[in-house]
């Protein structure tokens, strides 16, 4: 059984009606997130960039699930969606889902974690890749 297959099993990824209305206030809601992200970078508001631009990130590929007609109830489902109906057909480069995973991660030490603390660095990657991972899906929302 695929991870996707569990996912689906637990009820944590669910079939909806297809919604190209919802992919498009995804994707809006995506581009909103990576301008705050960028605001606060601006303001070395390292904590709240990587939020920020996780929240791109999620927003521009929950999109594609809309779309398709799914609705997620888990980050980690939606990779795992991702990964089968994309990746491994060809339509998305892996290193979508890799970023994916990498900064759903960090922000999840961010936002938990007493110890954590977001580096300049990871702000800028979580930016850069935030772009990329949009750039990703407005084209195969196309």
């Amino acid at each position: 059984m695929s991870e996707l297959d569990k996912c689906i099993e637990k009820g944590l990824v669910r079939r909806i009606i297809p919604s190209q209305e919802k992919a498009t206030k995804s994707i809006n809601k995506s581009r909103k997130w990576l301008e705050e992200a960028k605001k606060t970078h601006k303001f070395k508001l390292f904590d709240s960039c990587v939020v920020s631009a996780y929240s791109a990130m999620f927003h521009a590929t929950r999109s594609l699930l809309f779309k398709d007609g799914y609705r997620e109830k888990s980050h980690y489902c939606m990779a795992r969606y991702l990964e089968e109906k994309y990746v491994d057909t060809g339509k998305m480069e892996r290193i979508i889902i890799d970023l994916l995973d990498r900064f759903r991660e960090l922000r999840h030490e961010e936002l938990y974690e007493l110890d954590f603390c977001v580096t300049e660095e990871d702000a800028d990657e979580a930016v850069q890749n935030a772009e990329k991972v949009l750039a990703a899906v407005e084209k195969l929302l196309q």
